[in-house]
Order: structure tokens, then C-alpha cells, then sequence
């Protein structure tokens, strides 16, 4: 019934959400605009934001914090991530999770609301331009997010999704003028929506696998870089829960990096890590998908 409810959904998605797409329109113009206001200082400004809405927020509190449970947090730390991330414009966290945990649910098969199955562009950014599927509100979404939707400051954020960013705007717009405002949102909103998106397409599209899983998902060490470790996408796919991503040395994984962090600020616990080592193991195979090498 889950699946067949998802497919009629998809089946109907094929109107623009207007809404939507118009505040993508806006916010695109915007980054190039903002090539007339440049300043070394909103360049730099821009480069932390980044940092901060799609490392803290997006990496290390939306996909391995909230999504999988790769490790825990007191709670005001993780609610001043999941602050961060709505930063991105990706939406509040109840969205953001059951989208992604029903993307691993059916992953390359029908039901997922964004595989290049389904052409690469709709795997980038149609998915979020065209239909209603993936916008509903928390009640309809809160059935792929029980442990989000007893939350109240979750719920919350999710429906005020859109006031840290306007607050963030009007603040840097008094102490920097337009050239943080350009910078601070628009570029780099535009930059880490982008670098998001790549990992629903491109890692799924292009690039390794070092795991026979049961989707199309590669490792990308580009994508790695553009989104601090979520490149590393077929080695998160054989191990959801792995709040490591980057499974050998020279796979650099900054997501990881600040859970580590965390940990050794003694404000992360119960961390779950997956050790190379050990799956090169015959005894010890991949949960999810066969160790295609060592």
C-alpha cells in the first residue's frame, strides 16, 4: 500500500510547483547578481556559512545525526545544527529526513522521490521543482519520522523552516550591506543546494564502488569535496549508519572530522563507525551489499 501510494503520487507529479521553483529562480539571479557586489571579505564569509549550514547542518545534523542515528548529541547541540541546516533552504528537518529515508528505502527502484533512473535531471533539481509528492506536511511526512515528529522544537523549525535564513539575511545585510547579503545568501545557497543535488545525481550516476549494494550509488571524491564528505556515497549506502563516510585515509570526510570533533569536546556519544579492516574480513561481510575490494 506504501509503495503503491508513492507511485500514484509520482504519477500525478508532473505540474511546477511555483513556489517553489520561483524562490529557486530568485535565489539563482541572485548568486549571479551578486558577481557585481564581490568583496574578499563576503567571499570569505560566504566560504564559513557554507561550512556551517552544509557541514554542521546538512552532513553531520540532517543525514548522519537525525536521518540515521550515527551518533548522539546533547540536545541543544542538535538543535543548533538542525538550525544551521535550514540555513541551506532545503527545507525544515522533518522534510529533509523522511525524503531521505525513503530515498534509502527504495533506492533506485520506484518510490524513490529522486533517482537518475528517472533522468538525471530530475534526479538534480526537477525533482524539487516539479509535483507535490515530496511537500507535504509534517503529519503526512511524520509516519518516516516518529522519533522527529514527538519533538516539538522539530516540528516547529520545520514549519518555520524559513525564519533562521531571513533573520541571518537581515542581519548581514545591516552589518555588511549588500555585498554579505549577495554572498552570505545567495551565492552560497545557491552553491550548497547544488552540492547537495550532486549527490542524489552525479553519486549515483558516476564514479567507484567498492560495494555490490542493491542501488546505483559510487564514491565521488569531487562530490566528497563539494559537500565535506557525502561524496562518499556507495560506502554510506553499504553502512546507513556509519557516521564515518570516508573509509580509508585519503577519502576525506570533514563530517567526520567534526563528529570527531564533537566526540572529544565529550559532545557525542554512542558514535557507530564502520572499520575497513575488519570488512576485508571473510568472516565479516557488508551488511548491505557484498565488499566488492579491499
Amino acid at each position: 500500500m506504501e509503495l503503491e501510494a508513492l507511485k500514484k503520487k509520482q504519477a500525478a507529479d508532473d505540474e511546477i510547483n511555483w513556489v517553489t521553483a520561483s524562490f529557486m529562480a530568485a535565489f539563482h539571479i541572485g548568486a549571479i547578481a551578486a558577481i557585481f557586489f564581490f568583496t574578499w571579505k563576503a567571499f570569505i564569509l560566504s566560504i564559513v556559512l557554507w561550512w556551517v549550514s552544509g557541514s554542521l547542518g546538512i552532513g553531520m545534523c540532517y543525514h548522519r545525526l537525525l536521518t540515521h542515528r550515527g551518533y548522539k548529541t546533547p540536545k541543544w547541540v542538535e538543535y543548533f545544527m538542525t538550525v544551521c541546516a535550514t540555513l541551506t533552504l532545503e527545507g525544515g528537518p522533518i522534510f529533509w529526513v523522511a525524503t531521505h529515508r525513503i530515498h534509502h528505502k527504495f533506492s533506485d527502484h520506484d518510490g524513490d522521490p529522486h533517482s537518475p533512473v528517472d533522468g538525471k535531471w530530475w534526479a538534480h533539481m526537477g525533482w524539487i521543482l516539479t509535483g507535490k509528492s515530496m511537500h507535504h506536511d509534517t503529519t503526512t511526512l511524520a509516519r518516516y519520522v516518529p522519533d522527529l515528529a514527538k519533538d516539538k522544537f522539530h516540528v516547529w523549525i520545520t514549519k518555520y523552516h524559513y525564519v533562521p535564513i531571513v533573520a541571518l539575511g537581515v542581519g548581514l545585510l545591516a552589518i555588511g550591506g549588500l555585498p554579505f547579503l549577495m554572498w552570505g545568501i545567495f551565492v552560497r545557497t545557491v552553491v550548497g543546494l547544488h552540492a547537495t543535488w550532486l549527490v542524489n545525481s552525479a553519486t549515483h550516476s558516476w564514479g567507484s564502488r567498492r560495494f555490490a549494494t542493491r542501488d546505483l550509488s559510487t564514491n565521488s571524491w569531487w562530490v566528497a569535496l563539494l559537500t565535506f564528505g557525502e561524496g562518499w556515497h556507495n560506502n554510506h549506502h553499504a553502512h546507513p549508519t556509519s557516521a564515518r563516510h570516508g573509509l580509508k585515509w585519503y577519502e576525506i570526510d570533514l563530517n567526520w572530522y567534526g563528529i570527531w570533533a564533537l566526540k572529544k569536546l565529550g559532545l557525542a556519544q554512542q558514535i557507530k563507525k564502520v572499520d575497513l579492516s575488519e570488512l576485508v574480513r571473510e568472516d565479516v561481510p557488508a551488511p548491505n551489499g557484498r565488499l566488492i575490494e579491499a
